[in-house]
């Protein structure tokens, strides 16, 4: 008996659902080289800009000069520098908490978060489109795992009632393929009616989101008790890498006792944290970049709805095209593509079947000339697909 590798990858293939790896040979930013091409960009999550910013880039140098390049070790045996306890109390201060603890990634947050706070005899629940670490992380923890139809709160409620021990309701914030933002006040409610726990991955909204870039807690107001659980990554509005988590001194030190991923893995870069601070400094004081940004998104969804594309509700940066044949979603990319353009084509199993789409997302790094380009290309491909 063998493993039947070469007819998996020939029945991807077959599906129209092969994924290859763009090769990068420039720093993010709108204007990249690709396998070879200089294109346009609208497909990274580089959301305000931050990435290749040279006060970020310089934050990083002086930290590599003074701290090195290397974590070294675990934060619980001699990893944990002094900037990532000061990035840290950062973080707690932007999101208004007590403490906040990094991860290497975003993954590994949710991963760890979920394992740590529910195990055997306690439940989990989730909304059917959250990230696959959120979903990896409920069926790994051990806690009896359902899923609740997507953004609704009456689902949720139906599925509360059957909930036994201890008990974890877990969104995304802004859902990273629709663009659309969790109802978190229905939500809140529905898991505090029930002596649960909710906890948010706003991945996608801390930058965008708020009006000092605090993301999708901040912009309906929440508290803590509504929140208990706030988890944010730092590669995407943040411009650098990692990932944290936010809420009270006894969910920090108890991560810190039982988060796996936490506690076995070497720290970042303390040089990385240190970037990230001047990052964060930036998104908290530059508000033209989120002014910027949403000016955008109004360009582009007004430019859109006039060629007839099928837009989704969403007023993020996330602007997804449905497209539903996988085929035709991968040759609209291509005609982008030859036409300068880069928008992902994103495919089952990311996405729902049949609901294969384009993943437009803007930047404040954009200009307002650069989306007009992507809308006059996205009228000629579309009309020249449908002739």
């Amino acid at each position: 008996m063998s493993f039947d590798l070469a007819a998996r990858l020939a029945a991807r293939r077959a599906e129209h659902l092969y994924r290859q790896r763009p090769l990068l040979a420039s720093p993010q930013g709108p204007q990249v080289v690709v396998d070879g091409q200089s294109l346009l960009a609208f497909c990274n999550n580089d959301y305000l800009g931050l990435a290749n910013h040279p006060q970020v880039i310089e934050a990083w140098r002086a930290g590599a000069s003074r701290w090195g390049v290397g974590g070294g070790a675990s934060h619980l045996v001699v990893g944990h520098s002094t900037p990532h306890h000061e990035l840290e109390e950062a973080l707690a201060d932007l999101t208004g908490r007590p403490r906040a603890l990094l991860f290497t990634t975003g993954y590994m947050a949710n991963l760890g978060a979920v394992t740590a706070l529910v195990g055997q005899g306690d439940t989990v629940l989730e909304d059917r489109l959250n990230h696959a670490s959120l979903l990896d992380a409920g069926l790994l923890s051990g806690a009896r795992f359902n899923r609740y139809l997507h953004n609704d709160a009456a689902s949720l409620a139906r599925r509360l009632e059957k909930a036994t021990g201890n008990t974890l309701v877990v969104t995304d914030g802004v859902f990273s393929m629709d663009g659309d933002l969790a109802d978190l006040p229905a939500l809140a409610r529905e898991a505090r009616a029930k002596g649960a726990w909710l906890m948010v991955d706003d991945a996608h909204g801390f930058g965008p989101l708020g009006a000092n870039g605090g993301g999708i807690v901040e912009h309906f107001g929440l508290s803590q008790e509504d929140v208990p659980v706030l988890v944010g990554t730092l590669g995407k509005a943040f411009g650098t890498a990692g990932a944290f988590v936010a809420g009270s001194e006894d969910l920090i030190e108890s991560l810190i006792q039982f988060a796996r991923p936490y506690i076995y893995t070497t720290s970042q870069p303390p040089a990385l944290a240190c970037a990230t601070l001047k990052s964060l400094e930036l998104l908290r004081t530059e508000h033209w970049r989120r002014e910027h940004l949403n000016a955008l998104i109004r360009q582009f969804r007004h430019g859109a709805e006039q060629i007839g594309l099928d837009l989704m509700p969403s007023f993020t940066p996330i602007q997804p095209i449905l497209v539903g044949d996988s085929a035709r979603a991968m040759r609209l990319s291509r005609m982008l593509r030859e036409r300068g353009l880069m928008v992902s084509a994103i495919r089952p199993p990311t996405v729902p079947a049949g609901s294969a789409r384009l993943r437009v997302t803007l930047t404040a790094a954009h200009t307002e000339a650069q989306v007009q380009l992507l809308l006059d290309a996205l009228q000629v491909c579309w009309e020249r697909d449908h002739a």
